[in-house]
């Protein structure tokens, strides 16, 4: 919910100068991406299967067509929600049958939304 929430608001906020969304694409009834006003970031795990919620194929599309600065990063062998450290993110994919630690994965991750934070928020 929050990755879409994050698109979404590139959409929907004025206000926001740049997003980072981690899993998430917002539905076409709630904001269309081809229509961000905002720059664009988004992360998935290449075995995150939720349909409707994971279509990083038509998100790209969707991002390419409005202009904004984007990027879509996937990483290979990754489920959803795999930034979710919290005890109970790790019992939840476990109990989904997905591999829970890559710290690799997590590292490269937020290494690219500093870097992309940086790029668009610095003063």
């Amino acid at each position: 919910m929050g990755g879409a929430l994050s698109i979404a608001s590139s959409v929907l906020v004025p206000e926001v100068d740049a997003v980072v969304a981690f899993y998430g694409v917002p539905s076409s009834e709630l904001a269309d991406p081809a229509k961000a006003k905002a720059p664009v970031q988004a992360h998935f795990g290449e075995r995150d299967n939720f349909v409707g919620f994971s279509d990083v194929t038509a998100l790209e599309e969707k991002l390419k067509a409005s202009g904004v600065p984007y990027e879509v990063h996937i990483y290979p062998g990754i489920g959803h929600a795999f930034m979710n450290r919290s005890p109970e993110g790790v019992k939840r994919r476990k109990s989904m049958g997905m591999e829970d630690e890559d710290e690799a994965a997590v590292q490269l991750a937020w290494s690219r939304f500093t870097s992309w934070m940086t790029r668009y928020l610095s003063p």
